[in-house]
């Protein structure tokens, strides 16, 4: 499929999620899968700044291409500025503009799935993007709408591809819904039908045969993969191995989550630094350990990493006695 003038060899996509998809993360499950992948959000009123936060969420991998960096914000200005800056510090070959973050600190500002209440304004933010990134491909990532009574993501949709969009992806829930409940696929299918841009259908993929299913039921282009690759960035590889109609690879065994769990903290090691990869490896190390018997007291050591020492103790501790 091509997103504007990009050509994406594949029709799998992980999904932005703060405080997980960092560049460790996305490479890992790249590597396993060939995946479409997003950076995490980034403020653009921040990028305009020069908050110094920003350029580790911005980077980008060697060989992460294409790919796309995410930002998110309301004011037009900034998000124009923003999407020039993003572009130019990431080398990022597409831009996604965030409308659809559930969480109140977003929302209650006046971004992400708070444009979704405002579709003329998020139609001139979108506008606005379209001019900062001067011919490169501005997605956008939204909700179903606000609430159940305010479902509005099929007109939503014709807007943003009115404003210039390239391509849209389409989480199945509302906002108030946040991550409960089922992902409605219903809607997702009728945007397909509404717009004559590439849809990335999301919600609810959390084995492989979904990913085969959401593309199917929705004719969606691609399908997107959220919180069913928390420590599982082998879901990634069988969901890409079932929409290429190969035969689906089986969990590994411990021992070699255990390799790609140590694999990722060494990236994130070199990118972050020992502080910030220690803090973050806590949650993703208690993630790769979900469904292993017997784990509860190594998942509490996990949340008290605090040194790369104290990491391979843990990974060292998990091999010998959980493997």
């Amino acid at each position: 499929m091509k997103i504007g003038n990009v050509e994406v060899n594949t029709h799998l996509a992980l999904g932005p999620m703060a405080g997980v998809t960092d560049l460790a993360f996305r490479q890992v499950c790249r590597e396993k899968s060939g995946c479409y992948t997003v950076t995490e959000m980034v403020s653009a009123k921040a990028l305009c700044y020069g908050d110094k936060k920003t350029p580790t969420l911005l980077k980008l991998g060697e060989e992460e291409h294409p790919a796309a960096v995410q930002i998110f914000g309301c004011d037009e200005p900034f998000m124009e500025k923003g999407a020039a800056l993003a572009l130019e510090r990431s080398g990022a070959d597409i831009i996604d503009i965030n409308m659809g973050c559930p969480v109140p600190k977003v929302a209650n500002s006046g971004d992400g799935s708070a444009l979704m209440r405002s579709p003329e304004k998020a139609q001139r933010v979108a506008a606005a993007v379209v001019r900062g990134a001067q011919g490169r491909p501005v997605t956008v990532k939204f909700r179903l709408g606000w609430d159940k009574g305010s479902i509005n993501c099929v007109e939503f949709a014709k807007r943003m591809e009115d404003a210039g969009v390239s391509a849209v992806a389409v989480h199945g829930r509302t906002k108030t819904q946040m991550y409960s409940g089922s992902a409605n696929w219903d809607y997702i299918g009728q945007v397909k039908q509404a717009v004559s841009i590439p849809v990335i259908a999301n919600g609810d993929v959390f084995e492989a045969k979904d990913a085969v299913r959401i593309l199917k039921y929705t004719g969606a282009d691609m399908a997107m993969v959220g919180r069913g690759a928390f420590g599982n960035p082998w879901l990634l590889e069988q969901c890409a191995a079932a929409l290429e109609g190969r035969e689906i690879p089986p969990l590994p065994p411990l021992s070699a989550r255990m390799d790609t769990a140590e694999r990722q903290f060494q990236l994130a090691l070199a990118h972050k630094g020992e502080k910030i990869a220690c803090l973050e490896m806590r949650k993703h190390l208690t993630w790769y350990l979900k469904g292993v018997a017997y784990a509860s007291y190594w998942k509490e050591q996990a949340c008290k990493i605090q040194t790369a020492g104290d990491f391979d103790r843990v990974a060292a501790g998990i091999r010998r006695d959980l493997v």
